[in-house]
């Protein structure tokens, strides 16, 4: 087998572990009745004059199991970061307190949280495209081989070691998604 007939799994693997990260992002930003920082990393706030991240205008903690505060450093910057929060789509009423923005985090209904669910599972199925596109793509690596001169037995070889990636990815995706709808649904 010669070098440059291989076929870079470690590429593969990785552009599959950058999708099943952007799935525990956008799986970190749905709200499951409990509060966490990581709810408000999303939220982009007007402050002078471009789009800034939440955490750098302010602290943000979780002091208590149903609570998240924003401590907003520039007291300027105080109703722009609540009308970020507001707008933001998070379902949650901001109360101010000077320059500290308190955020109750609200019981979720029931069919609020079939809905959360459900938005679960399109973040998933995503995940499992973008990795079925890294899969497609290492298969095209091997035709190419192939083409080049790859032996019969090298690309069965290379076929099924980028399809035990694949599996492997998928299955981490459908135990990420089974947790969070746990999560989601547990009262």
């Amino acid at each position: 087998m010669s070098d440059e007939l291989e076929i870079d799994l470690d590429d593969l693997q990785r552009r599959m572990d950058g999708a099943m990260a952007a799935l525990k992002t956008e799986f970190a930003s749905l709200r499951t009745g409990r509060a966490s920082a990581s709810m408000l990393e999303p939220i982009m706030v007007d402050a002078y004059g471009q789009k800034t991240p939440i955490n750098q205008v302010g602290t943000v903690n979780v002091p208590e199991p149903r609570m998240v505060t924003v401590n907003v450093w520039d007291k300027s910057m105080v109703g722009a970061v609540e009308k970020a929060i507001r707008e933001s789509g998070l379902g949650i009423n901001p109360q101010l307190n000077g320059t500290i923005i308190m955020l109750p985090i609200p019981e979720l209904n029931e069919e609020r949280r079939r809905e959360l669910t459900k938005v679960a599972g399109d973040y998933a199925e995503r995940a499992r495209v973008a990795i079925r596109n890294v899969r497609r793509d290492g298969m095209d690596q091997i035709k190419k081989a192939k083409g080049a001169g790859m032996s019969e037995d090298d690309q069965k070889f290379w076929e099924t070691e980028v399809q035990d990636l694949t599996d492997a990815s998928i299955a981490k995706v459908d135990t990420a998604l089974e947790t969070k709808q746990q999560e989601i649904m547990q009262v």
